[in-house]
């Protein structure tokens, strides 16, 4: 009860001090002459190079303080405190950007572009979190992320999903990640950026389809805890993995479990609690290691069918490029005589450029989508092929664990445990 009039609380402030902000005067945008124009509500004020690397200092702080309060100290009010803090600094202070999330796409942009040349603190703020992940777990997601704390915070009423529709929301992450690393090294668009959630409250600016969806997503929040985070976020999935080989994580109790089983219903509103299933029906070996197989001889089919599907999509994934829809647009002012009249059409009657440069920069484009589009469609594949091998090799457990991948290390299922209860009151 405690813990829900915190979150009442906190919530309110931040509400007032939204207010706040709304009343300052925003100054204007940077200009860029680079080929792709970012959308106006996402770029923030330019800051200096000592405030950036304030920023990576921030986030070591951060990160170190909320592996402690999760490993250490077990506080769960501690980890809520610290995403207040986050959501404050890197949310509302700093205007989410640049975050680790989406610096996935400044590092695909780096890797495929030879032009462009990655900041090292964007750089920092893509690898530190995955450090610490592989060491503690997915602590950034537990109070550090502001994407997270916003939804963490609202979350009053969690509720679980059947299994059937987590399964298939699961996979929307992948999809997500596929398609941003994608459309960054082609050099098309930032769209972790450009469709994020939450950056309109923490700007006050963005288009109000994002503002809706923001809100939409707050609201379901209140029932369906974290949804952009299990269902959306792209860097959500190299935590996962990462932090599946993490050497220490949070436990659901301080000392050995007692599978009292008080934690396996209400505890984890994510379904990450592993129950212990040495009183499970043993399915036969024979049987297991035949679907074993049969899923490892798929793989090569789902990485064989993903690539072609995503070669054969790669005109219409080329849309979304600048170039691929200023020719589709001036192609249909010759077919049907109507004027184009977007900005980027005027603007490209007015440069002098020849529909002949137009249509072959297209070709260019498309060209290029159909050579890079096949390894989004690969890598789509193999984590399916290897999601469903995974299915088939279980482990023996004898008490109640966190999965590694899926636990945000958010402290909720401490309360739960009576041996940690125990420990408190001593």
């Amino acid at each position: 009860m405690k813990q829900r009039y915190l979150q009442y609380i906190l919530l309110s402030v931040l509400i007032l001090w939204h207010a706040v902000l709304f009343a300052q005067e925003r100054f204007p945008r940077p200009e860029f002459e680079s080929g792709y124009v970012y959308p106006e509500q996402q770029m923030p004020q330019h800051r200096s190079q000592v405030w950036e690397y304030i920023d990576v200092m921030v986030l070591i702080l951060t990160l170190s303080v909320t592996s402690w309060l999760a490993l250490k100290k077990r506080s769960r009010n501690g980890i809520v405190w610290m995403a207040v803090f986050s959501l404050a600094y890197f949310g509302f202070f700093r205007e989410g950007c640049i975050c680790a999330v989406g610096s996935v796409q400044n590092v695909a942009l780096a890797l495929f572009n030879k032009g462009y040349t990655i900041p090292l603190t964007a750089l920092l703020f893509f690898i530190i979190p995955l450090v610490f992940a592989l060491f503690f777990g997915r602590v950034f997601c537990a109070g550090v992320c502001p994407l997270g704390a916003i939804q963490e915070l609202t979350g009053f009423k969690p509720v679980k999903l059947p299994k059937a529709i987590e399964s298939v929301m699961a996979a929307v992450p992948f999809v997500y990640l596929a398609l941003a690393v994608l459309f960054a090294a082609m050099e098309s668009q930032f769209i972790i950026c450009r469709y994020d959630p939450f950056v309109g409250f923490f700007r006050l600016d963005a288009p109000y389809t994002m503002i809706i969806f923001g809100i939409l997503l707050i609201v379901a929040g209140i029932f369906i805890n974290r949804p952009y985070c299990r269902y959306f976020c792209p860097y959500g999935v190299l935590l996962n993995i990462f932090s599946r080989f993490s050497s220490r994580h949070l436990t659901i109790t301080p000392a050995e479990c007692t599978n009292c089983r008080l934690c396996e219903e209400d505890a984890c509103p994510y379904d990450a609690i592993l129950p212990s299933n040495t009183d499970q029906v043993k399915e036969k070996p024979g049987d297991t290691r035949r679907l074993f197989i049969r899923y490892v001889l798929m793989i090569p089919l789902f990485t064989i069918a993903g690539g072609l599907i995503l070669y054969n999509s790669a005109p219409v994934l080329a849309r979304i490029h600048s170039d691929v829809r200023l020719a589709q647009e001036i192609r249909e002012e010759k077919v049907t005589g109507v004027e184009a009249v977007s900005l980027a059409a005027i603007a490209y009657k007015e440069s002098g450029q020849t529909e002949d440069e137009l249509f072959a920069s297209e070709l260019a484009v498309i060209s290029r989508f159909r050579r890079a589009s096949p390894w989004a469609g690969i890598f789509l594949g193999l984590a399916l092929g290897i999601a469903l091998v995974s299915m088939t090799t279980k482990k023996t457990r004898t008490e109640y664990k966190p999965h590694q991948g899926k636990c945000y290390s958010c402290g909720r299922c401490f309360k739960f445990c009576p041996v940690d209860v125990k420990n408190r009151i001593k």
